[in-house]
């Protein structure tokens, strides 16, 4: 086993993806979540902290080489005031320990963009709600802390995730389970809109070569994903590794939608300025990652190998 720490916050399935990743290369790791319980691979260390608090943090990376920072806002409504903290702590973790430090970010902060395929490099106008401009912020004082030299820092942005263990994403448990169920999925916007979807195992590997690659620090990076497909095409091919019939409803960009979705909020609090990011669903949402495979190479899973391998998950765990 490789000496170097790898210290990896957050046990969601971004984290877990990382653990694997790591532990596949023998890589020494510390797994940090609440509650310091997981479900890991053997020889993985478990520990409870708190990453919003800068001493815990700092306590939790000795040691570390490399710190993953893999967490997301517990309370979806309360992003914009639950997320900044957690960055902040495990940052300063990070830097006091000298580790290298690898964010995984979504793309919030380029807001609408007219369908554009999004870059790296595209300007960040996300100009509209609290979690855009939020996301902006994190990203812009990431990347201040390195060129300061605070501390070395690279992040890595992903479309929405689908794939074993994930729930909470526009392809997860919304969508996996009643398609392998015979139902309707529910598709909020355009179903025939161009999506970029991104495999959860490719974002552990991309997370980790990411961290191991010196040229790569100080720059933002878009993972890499199968092809583009529309979400009907996505829920059409779930379908038919399923074996069931594919249906679909579509909550299309619409005054109807505009009422209904706030109404929405007011009884389930996770929805509550979600209609700030519809525009996703609404335009054409394709990732650029074209930079990223110019230094490492094209990875991607072939999404009907992907979606086969999710298939085959929640045939096994069941939706939520």
């Amino acid at each position: 086993m490789n000496a170097e720490l790898h210290v990896v916050f957050g046990a969601g399935p971004v984290g877990l993806a990382v653990v694997d990743e790591l532990a596949r290369r023998h890589r020494r790791v510390r797994l940090v979540n609440r509650s310091g319980r997981a479900n890991v691979p053997a020889g993985v260390e478990v520990a409870a902290g708190n990453a919003a608090d800068p001493a815990s943090a700092r306590e939790l990376c000795r040691g570390a080489a490399v710190v993953y920072n893999c967490l997301n806002a517990p309370d979806y409504h309360k992003w914009h005031e639950q997320f900044p903290p957690l960055q902040a702590g495990v940052l300063e973790g990070a830097a006091v320990n000298d580790a290298r430090l690898v964010v995984m970010e979504n793309l919030y902060m380029y807001g609408p963009h007219d369908g554009r395929p999004m870059t790296e490099d595209m300007p960040m106008n996300a100009a509209r709600g609290t979690r855009g401009p939020t996301r902006a912020r994190m990203a812009q004082d990431l990347f201040d802390a390195h060129r300061s030299g605070r501390v070395r820092a690279v992040s890595a942005r992903a479309s929405d995730f689908f794939g074993p263990r994930v729930r909470e994403s526009a392809a997860g448990d919304r969508m996996f389970g009643p398609a392998l169920a015979g139902k309707s999925v529910q598709i909020l916007g355009d179903p025939d809109a161009p999506h970029t979807y991104t495999y959860m195992p490719d974002i552990g590997r991309a997370l980790v070569m990411l961290g191991e690659c010196d040229e790569a620090f100080g720059q933002a990076w878009h993972i890499p994903s199968a092809e583009t497909v529309t979400p009907r095409r996505f829920v059409t091919m779930i379908a038919e590794e399923a074996g069931v019939e594919p249906k679909i409803s579509a909550l299309k960009k619409s005054p109807l939608r505009a009422v209904i979705m706030p109404l929405m909020g007011l009884f389930v609090p996770p929805l509550r300025g979600y209609d700030e990011v519809l525009y996703q669903f609404d335009e054409p949402f394709i990732v650029d990652a074209s930079r990223f495979e110019r230094l490492f190479g094209s990875f991607a899973t072939p999404l009907r190998d992907a979606i086969r391998e999710t298939v085959a998950w929640y045939r096994q765990n069941g939706a939520h």
